[in-house]
């Protein structure tokens, strides 16, 4: 009961958190890991234990998945050099880096050292993107940094999954290759069947609630049953996710998507609240474990992993850049313009902020496993270190790298909307009927707002107008319902047809609601 009602505060005091982030303009996660560390060193606090493999499956299922649903392949495809020197060479230089430090510093085995490397290896884009997004950094930065934040969990905990194994017997690092490649294969060919099959049921369920039911239950058997037939769960729920975004937009009613991805988010909140409620009560008993000369070696072990994730990262984006760089000396003036600058270089290095991934792993590793105890301990280092050193001077760093405001994803979203309002006036042109015609003309507004996206008085001017109405209509549909002349029935229908308007006169939640004009 005492966790329960722990982990209840906690739920509210990350909801204050948040808004207080906003506030400062800082990462959420960063004062989460400050909450959460402050755990350890609070009486009374329980002791919890939680199984290796429910660890993985409850926190890593989800989380990939809703980062893979969001993943662009486009921007896969156009920085696939970026990101396999950052989601497999970093990642892989960061391991071996912070492994032979592990096996130098603190003796332990090559197996766990690896693991430890693995561990801290993956970066978590979800710390910097709230940041980023104010500061409008060049399109290119942030789809590496999402990009990288998904392909790195698949390669960092394939590493993991293996040194453990290694570690506790179960496999000999020599004999890892060959199964490495083919549970690579069978995991991209299991995760592609698994999303067609996903899809199918999907299509078929129309209630919002017991979709979202079958998306979490899905998710949590497509990572069981990879798990249980040696496949890689991270590499099957990954082209799963994928497979489904593809796909299931398009069969999906408006309701059911509003829906889904709300509480998709909300999951996500939760689960990396979680997370950091048992990294403060771990981090306590490990602490209470470790106790005179061990304790002091332990956490001067822990300051060095940190130091040395945070350095390794800068060295190997900047050396690549550098070489990048170089080459580019001899490609054409386009492909000049288009090469990563020192600037974006530092950007990049400097958002290491580890997360949730890092925190699972450690909290996963098996009761009894080599050094884990440190390791641990280290792990829980580098989360609260990257996320507090780096999160916080994020603003700073942006401000004084001072990147022009990046627009791309603005014209995007304004050309497709004139498409989409033309294509809807296209289907309507041969419909002669006065209810027609009352939509052309709303259509033909909405268009020639979108045709001048520059023109920011003429998109604020319409979407207040029509806020100002929905306003309106609310207030009068409060009031039918309060003097009796409709039921609740009635009431929650046209509550959802106003909530519909209102999303649909509010782009990217720019405007609220007006109580005057």
């Amino acid at each position: 009961m005492a966790l329960f009602e722990v982990t209840l505060i906690l739920l509210l005091i990350a909801v204050a958190l948040t808004a207080l982030s906003r506030w400062l303009e800082v990462p959420y996660p960063s004062l989460l890991a400050l909450a959460g560390a402050g755990l350890a060193f609070l009486p009374g606090a329980p002791m919890i234990e939680i199984d290796p493999e429910l660890a993985l499956a409850l926190f890593i299922a989800p989380v990939l998945l809703d980062a893979a649903y969001d993943t662009s392949l486009r921007d896969l495809k156009r920085y696939r050099l970026s990101l396999v020197l950052l989601a497999l060479g970093a990642v892989v230089f960061t391991t071996v880096v912070v492994a032979f430090v592990g096996w130098k510093m603190a003796g332990l085995p090559i197996a766990a050292a690896i693991a430890l490397g693995a561990i801290v290896a993956p970066p978590d884009a979800v710390a910097a993107s709230a940041v980023l997004n104010q500061f409008k950094v060049p399109h290119r930065l942030t789809a590496i940094l999402q990009g990288e934040s998904l392909l790195n969990d698949a390669t960092a905990l394939l590493i993991y999954r293996i040194a453990v194994s290694a570690a506790i017997g179960s496999v000999m690092l020599k004999d890892a290759v060959p199964v490495v490649l083919l549970s690579t294969v069978g995991s991209v060919a299991a995760g592609y069947l698994f999303g067609r099959i996903s899809l199918l049921t999907l299509t078929r369920i129309e209630d919002a609630a017991s979709s979202t039911v079958v998306q979490f239950a899905g998710t949590f058997a497509v990572w069981i049953i990879a798990d249980r037939i040696g496949l890689s769960a991270i590499i099957t729920i990954v082209v799963y996710a994928i497979t489904i975004a593809r796909t299931a937009p398009r069969h999906m009613t408006a309701r059911r998507r509003v829906s889904t991805y709300s509480v998709w988010e909300s999951a996500v909140f939760v689960l990396n609240v979680l997370a950091f409620v048992l990294m403060g009560l771990q981090a306590r008993s490990i602490v209470g474990r470790l106790s005179g000369e061990g304790q002091g070696d332990a956490f001067a072990f822990a300051a060095t992993v940190l130091a040395v994730v945070i350095v390794a990262r800068l060295v190997w984006v900047l050396a690549y850049v550098a070489i990048m760089r170089r080459f580019a000396r001899f490609d054409s003036e386009e492909q000049r313009r288009d090469a990563p600058t020192f600037r974006g270089a530092v950007l990049v290095g400097w958002c290491g902020m580890r997360g949730l991934v890092t925190l699972v792993a450690a909290i996963a590793l098996p009761t009894g496993f080599p050094g884990r105890d440190p390791i641990v301990l280290a792990a829980f280092a580098v989360v609260l270190g990257t996320l507090v050193l780096q999160g916080i001077s994020l603003k700073p760093l942006l401000r004084r790298l001072n990147f022009e405001r990046d627009t791309t994803v603005d014209r995007e979203v304004a050309q497709a909307r004139v498409a989409i309002m033309q294509a809807a006036l296209d289907v309507l042109s041969r419909k002669t009927t006065a209810a027609a015609a009352v939509v052309r003309e709303q259509y033909e507004a909405q268009r020639l707002v979108a045709e001048n996206p520059e023109d920011a008085q003429a998109a604020t001017e319409y979407d207040r107008l029509r806020l100002y109405a929905i306003n309106r209509q609310r207030d009068t549909l409060e009031e039918l319902r309060r003097n009796g002349t409709i039921g609740d029935e009635a009431y929650h229908r046209l509550e959802e047809e106003i909530d519909w308007a209102e999303l649909a006169a509010s782009p990217a939640g720019r405007f609220q609601p007006l109580t005057t004009y």
